[in-house]
């Protein structure tokens, strides 16, 4: 099986190229095949209103090209400057990995893998701003 995978849990919801698709009711293997397609997994989606950090704000970004609201060329700047912003203050060496893994997507218009890169940075995100609270 070639392409992009996606294990699906019993009725999880994903949006392909616009369309939303729901799994049944036993966990599937759904394998998309066309290159460059637009997939967003509904569970992973970041509302507007969450879209309230500086990783989640470039994420969200990268997920309206996914869902078909914004064109990838009208974005291509405002991630770039965003993965550029996040690399000024995340310095370690997996989160540079990462968010140059991301800047390379972006260039690539693969956004199903920038939004993948950039959600991995959340965690990280989640524990600095805990720190600066405390």
């Amino acid at each position: 099986m070639s392409g992009l995978v996606l294990k699906l849990g019993p009725h999880e919801r994903v949006l392909i190229n616009g369309a939303v698709i729901e799994n049944g009711d036993r966990r599937s293997k759904l394998a998309i095949m066309t290159p460059n397609a637009n997939i967003l997994r509904l569970r992973d989606a970041i509302h507007p209103e969450e879209a309230n950090t500086p990783v989640r704000r470039v994420c969200y970004v990268a997920q309206l090209v996914l869902s078909g609201d914004a064109d990838s060329g009208d974005t291509r700047q405002q991630l770039l400057r965003g993965i550029e912003q996040l690399s000024q203050v995340l310095t370690d060496p997996d989160s540079r990995s990462l968010l140059a893994q991301a800047s390379q997507a972006v260039l690539a218009e693969q956004h199903y893998q920038v939004l993948k890169c950039l959600r991995s940075l959340l965690p990280r995100e989640e524990r600095l701003l805990a720190a600066g609270r405390a």
